[in-house]
């Protein structure tokens, strides 16, 4: 099979029956980005980038690290080089980047919405490049909600802090115009780093302010909490999300909490074991405040953050100098998630791994806590960044299939700070579909691609519609 252009309409599809799958079935659905970083405060005011620099670097500490790998100087990364000097600088990265998943991202960001198909990023072709999507990105089609449009999405969930204002959700919501949903995601960790009291104690100083609640102890906290809780929900919030080292689900007592609060808003010195008895009391809090309200709660675990102590005092957090970790998980997390199910309590669930050691962990402790309440209750999240890729993706829906149900699988979601990024649903679904086609010919799945083509609907979009509760 020859092509003149790198990404063609057949890209990944490596026989005629995962082609057919992709284009009869796959192609043309619509997108439910249910986890991402998107700046509510840009959509609502319909932002226009000005360059391929300020809608593609700027915030991306992915391609940050392979610029720095390639040895390209901080100054045209972070720093104050222009931002023509910076693309310059990612155009000499890019073809050293080949067999890494940001050659194929910045492809296929190129041929959509761009329509850049027929030249491969590198130094000869960046002005070229810079110049045509200067020109695209001063069109309304190409403001943030033109790229939404462009690429069917119908909904996205932003991530989003308890003490948010969620002002510019409102603005969207209220706008009778827009088609496009996007709602907020309660993001608390910060409810949680009493590891870290430069940081939890001035954000439990702005809780108290938000929420008119006079905190004093763990009871008021809490009460603080519920009472944001209880204002996202009624945006139209209808997820949580976690970010995690790993799980806590320490024993602990009310009197132990409360001395540990006290201690850390004090700015005393805790203990390892009082930071792991706070974590796993809050975190299990947070799953029965989710419960109740009927939403879906999400865990990314396993990311070691801010290896680089020169470059994080330097540059700051998110900026390329987080890895996977290795911590131990199962016990822990089973013993979590049992909590919140000896009293009923355990709310639709979704965890993503950092390090590719825990899929079959994770697909097979989801299986413990199916119940039959509701189909594909706990789900095994798809590949996070560092396994966002081809090789993590197909891994994760291998793991997955081998131990529990394809069929009631989610899907995938961007979990990115950029309006481009949507062509990784594009990305997944033609690896989906290439999985399947592939054994279809193989004669390892049945060759009717009615049968097929329906799994490729519903694990695509079908499945994330009704699984979250969202009015679409």
């Amino acid at each position: 099979m020859s092509h003149t252009r790198f990404i063609h309409q057949d890209f990944l599809l490596e026989s005629k029956t995962a082609q057919g799958l992709f284009h009869d079935f796959a192609k043309d659905l619509p997108i439910i980005d249910y986890h991402c970083h998107l700046s509510p405060a840009e959509v609502a005011s319909d932002h226009r980038f000005e360059n391929l620099t300020q809608i593609w670097l700027y915030g991306d500490h992915y391609k940050w690290r392979a610029m720095r790998a390639a040895g390209i100087e901080e100054r045209f990364i972070t720093g104050d080089a222009t931002d023509w000097e910076k693309f310059q600088a990612w155009a000499k990265t890019v073809p050293q980047t080949l067999r890494n998943p940001l050659y194929h991202w910045t492809h296929l960001e190129l041929n959509r919405p761009f329509g850049i198909h027929d030249r491969l990023l590198n130094p000869e072709s960046a002005e070229s490049i810079w110049n045509e999507c200067k020109d695209q990105l001063a069109h309304k089609d190409f403001s943030c909600l033109g790229i939404m449009k462009q690429m069917k999405v119908v909904l996205v969930c932003t991530t989003d802090d308890p003490i948010d204002s969620l002002e510019h959700h409102q603005a969207i919501a209220a706008d009778p115009g827009l088609s496009i949903q996007v709602l907020p995601t309660w993001r608390p960790d910060k409810a949680m780093a009493v590891d870290h009291l430069d940081v939890f104690n001035p954000w439990v100083d702005r809780l108290a302010e938000v929420s008119g609640v006079e905190i004093k102890d763990v009871e008021s906290l809490m009460g603080a909490l519920n009472q944001r809780h209880e204002f996202f929900h009624s945006v139209g919030c209808r997820l949580s999300d976690h970010g995690l080292e790993t799980f806590y689900a320490d024993p602990y007592t009310k009197d132990e909490i409360e001395s540990v609060f006290q201690k850390a808003r004090e700015r005393m010195e805790l203990y390892p074991e009082e930071i792991r008895k706070f974590k796993s009391a809050m975190l299990y809090e947070f799953g029965i405040m989710d419960h109740s309200k009927g939403w879906v709660q999400q865990y990314h675990y396993g990311a070691l953050r801010n290896n680089n102590t020169r470059l994080f005092n330097q540059l700051g957090p998110d900026t390329g100098f987080d890895s996977m970790g290795d911590w131990s998980v199962a016990s822990h997390l089973g013993r979590f998630l049992d909590l919140l199910d000896q009293t009923d309590q355990l709310a639709k669930t979704i965890i993503y791994n950092n390090n590719p050691r825990d899929n079959e962990l994770i697909a097979t402790m989801i299986g413990n806590f199916q119940d039959g309440s509701s189909p594909g209750k706990m789900q095994f999240g798809s590949g996070w960044w560092h396994l966002d890729q081809l090789d993590g993706m197909t891994k994760q829906l291998e793991s997955l299939s081998n131990m529990g149900l394809l069929s009631q699988f989610v899907g995938m979601l961007t979990d990115s700070r950029s309006f481009l990024s949507y062509t990784r649903h594009e990305y997944f679904r033609r690896l989906l579909c290439n999985l399947l086609g592939s054994e279809m010919e193989r004669g390892i799945l049945p060759n009717d691609l009615q049968l097929i083509g329906k799994l490729v609907e519903d694990v695509c979009y079908n499945n994330a519609a009704g699984y979250f509760g969202f009015d679409l």
